[in-house]
């Protein structure tokens, strides 16, 4: 099992226009509207000074391995998908599929690493094949590893839905998911998809949030509770364990509750807010409607943070 880094920092003497516009899409996209000549212009002005700026790197030797995990990839799509062989992944994506799916452009990037069970899986098959649904932009290209996603990053392997994997049935040793079944459409059905593709005695691990706020690519659904997320592989998998992991503790939720709360106020009412106790924050819901902290909350910071939402709807006629 190899791995290729993909990022460097950017620096005078490590810079790279190209590198430092894909690791940076919002620079890439003030260069495209002409706030900005060149993504160095920005480096030279900002990124230095910033949160240490990062670059893409795609080299030679991780091209290749790209090229060599498409060839091990091809056969096992099914005869049945329109699977179109680019350079750079295997486009299982066609327009039919994106309207199915409400499947649209998007300029968010999710570029994380993988959690620490993630990485136990993907060590435990070095000589396999993982599927990774939903990779994101990963800062570390894995041999093993098919990188599946609806966005082309430079680290995807394959384009398509969770909803269709365009896979034969059995072909996985191992199938992870993290962070992703919350902005599927149907997440039954990706569970299931997810459980067809995988080899008899072959292991899913899928992280779903609870009590995350809105969030990341467009199309946000479904948060789940731990009965909600054994639910969906119960009859399906022989179910080990459903438990929390270290990095979705309550802490980051309460912590991300709060500080985009501070974010949706005004800058008075701001200050006044996080001047508060968590004893002050802890009383009656009902009799703090009028406080400005609650009343000043913008309807976008509501949305994102809504303890519930409601709908009304009305049938047509026929």
């Amino acid at each position: 099992m190899a791995t290729h880094e993909m990022e460097l920092e950017a620096s005078d003497e490590a810079f790279d226009e190209e590198g430092y516009l894909l690791a940076n899409p919002d620079v890439a996209e003030a260069v495209r509207s002409g706030l900005f000549a060149t993504g160095r212009q920005h480096f030279d002005l900002y990124g230095r000074q910033e949160e240490p700026r990062r670059r893409l790197r795609m080299s030679s030797g991780i091209r290749a391995a790209k090229q060599a995990k498409l060839e091990r990839i091809l056969p096992l799509v099914r005869r049945d998908v329109a699977a179109l062989r680019q350079d750079h992944c295997i486009d299982c994506l066609p327009a039919s599929v994106r309207e199915r799916w409400n499947i649209v452009d998007t300029q968010a990037v999710s570029r994380h690493g993988y959690g620490d069970e993630a990485k136990t899986i993907i060590a435990r098959h070095p000589g396999g094949l993982v599927l990774d649904v939903g990779a994101g932009c990963r800062p570390i290209y894995y041999d093993n590893v098919v990188n599946y996603e609806i966005v082309p990053y430079d680290t995807t392997d394959v384009l398509g839905v969770a909803e269709e994997l365009p896979f034969r049935d059995a072909v996985f040793d191992a199938v992870v998911s993290v962070a992703v079944l919350e902005h599927v459409k149907d997440p039954f059905r990706c569970a299931a998809e997810m459980v067809r593709v995988l080899k008899p005695g072959g292991e899913v691990y899928c992280e779903v949030p609870l009590l995350q706020p809105v969030h990341g690519y467009p199309h946000h659904y479904y948060n789940m509770t731990h009965q909600g997320l054994r639910n969906l592989f119960d009859g399906r998998l022989t179910i080990d364990r459903v438990w929390v992991p270290q990095h979705m503790h309550p802490v980051w939720a309460l912590s991300w509750i709060l500080e985009s709360w501070s974010k949706g106020l005004d800058e008075a009412t701001r200050e006044r807010f996080l001047g508060l106790t968590v004893r002050e924050l802890m009383g009656d819901p009902a009799a703090a409607t009028d406080f400005d902290f609650v009343a000043g909350l913008t309807d976008a910071a509501q949305t994102e943070l809504a303890c519930g939402n409601a709908l009304l709807g009305r049938k047509p006629p026929p």
